[in-house]
């Protein structure tokens, strides 16, 4: 694998080599800019090769293998796809086929959103009528490969996105036996926020002489992301969400819960408190879930309450701040929980709410990022409780919190 090293984005688009009517589309869009993995990506990828790229959340991944996509686009009878984007959720599926309608220069060029939870009479009928790009999740992509309803043998452009999400809920086996029905002469394009061995594997067996781009920074996340966290018992985190919020008042707002159970109970009791307040998680219906995704994006839904199936891979931009209700038990889901905000260098503010028994998960995260989050508290609103020692209790019992002894036992 070959080591690319970022290109100067001081020009604007033109001089990555774009045709007119795709510079005119992303004038239209918005686009004056290429961040750097669209710098790093497009060029390479115009000329054809395979591109292995990491690079964190809202970097911009999305138009960086949609535009040479529409670059290598041909007028065909439109009967079988030129293309097939593989993602890790419904959602994703729907948000990548919405910038490719505002990216692409070719009105002929059909788009299908290809995903589980909704009927499949639509996506029959606009297979049979043909299209040239499918965006989808692997299971839905596998199960019209199964009824015959879907044929790769045309394929010439392939994406990975958020490969590694992919395979860490379980896709490997739809999306190998994807590939395998795909040409072996085509142009496979693998992005990613980590590049663990998994997805290097992957790399490795499905793809030509990937030219490898790392864009990752040092520091994992986004550094104008301001990150606290309260210390508070488990059942005093809602009135202390409901004071967070009146003193912080977000543009718009995502909070994230462990379960759903736990996110239909956080909802329940913030309505009473708010307005504008959806919920979403993996069991509301599909379209119901498009609906609250795209109320979300317009800003008629101001806050979130959510699973962490909006965790990654959502492009939302006027999000002020992320919520951790409760804690995820991956560091790794923490950071990508608190990309939703900060997009593309914005700033955005994180807090969390850790339990006093949630002193090791709090260390765990910080080792991670190699930083420590502030504390955040209210003079007029006390979050837990006083700790009653037992009168026999030795001093050297005091329960221990990793790194942050000190800090929790003082509080407690």
């Amino acid at each position: 694998m070959t080591t690319e090293s970022s290109l100067d984005t001081a020009n604007g688009f033109q001089p990555l080599g774009l045709l007119p009517e795709q510079l005119a589309c992303l004038d239209r869009a918005g686009y004056t800019q290429p961040t750097p993995i669209q710098a790093a990506v497009i060029p390479p990828a115009l000329a054809g090769k395979d591109v292995l790229g990491q690079a964190q959340t809202g970097t911009g991944k999305t138009a960086s293998f949609l535009i040479p996509f529409f670059h290598a686009w041909r007028e065909t009878d439109h009967t079988t796809p030129q293309g097939i984007i593989l993602v890790p959720t419904r959602e994703l599926a729907v948000q990548v086929c919405d910038e490719a309608e505002k990216l692409s220069p070719h009105p002929d060029c059909g788009l299908l959103p290809v995903y589980g939870g909704t009927g499949m009479g639509h996506q029959l009928t606009r297979l049979k009528e043909g299209c040239d790009l499918i965006v989808g999740t692997p299971g839905r992509v596998i199960d019209h490969l199964r009824r015959g309803t879907l044929k790769l043998d045309t394929v010439r452009f392939v994406v990975l996105d958020e490969a590694d999400r992919m395979l860490d809920i379980g896709f490997r086996p739809d999306i190998e036996r994807i590939l395998r029905q795909c040409p072996q002469q085509r142009q496979t394009l693998l992005l990613s926020a980590t590049l663990p061995a998994e997805v290097l594997k992957l790399a490795e067996r499905y793809m030509t002489d990937p030219l490898r781009i790392n864009l990752s920074p040092e520091k994992i996340t986004v550094d104008k992301i301001r990150q606290l966290f309260f210390t508070v018992d488990e059942d005093r985190k809602f009135p202390l969400l409901v004071k967070l919020l009146e003193r912080e008042q977000p543009r718009q707002c995502i909070i994230f819960c462990q379960r759903k159970r736990w996110a239909e109970d956080c909802y329940r009791m913030l309505r009473n408190h708010r307005t504008r307040v959806a919920l979403m998680h993996g069991d509301l219906a599909q379209t119901l879930r498009n609906r609250i995704m795209q109320g979300f994006r317009d800003g008629v839904i101001q806050t979130l309450v959510a699973t962490d199936v909006v965790g990654r891979g959502i492009d939302v931009r006027n999000i002020s701040h992320v919520i951790n209700y409760d804690i995820p038990d991956d560091p790794e889901n923490y950071v990508h929980r608190i990309g939703r905000t900060g997009r593309i260098g914005a700033d955005g503010v994180a807090y969390s709410f850790i339990t006093p028994e949630q002193g090791d998960q709090l260390t765990a995260i910080e080792g991670y990022i190699n930083m420590q989050l502030e504390e955040d508290r209210f003079d007029d609103f006390q979050t837990t409780r006083p700790r009653i020692k037992k009168a026999e209790e030795p001093k050297s019992s005091q329960p221990v919190f990793g790194r942050r002894v000190k800090k929790y036992s003082n509080r407690l």
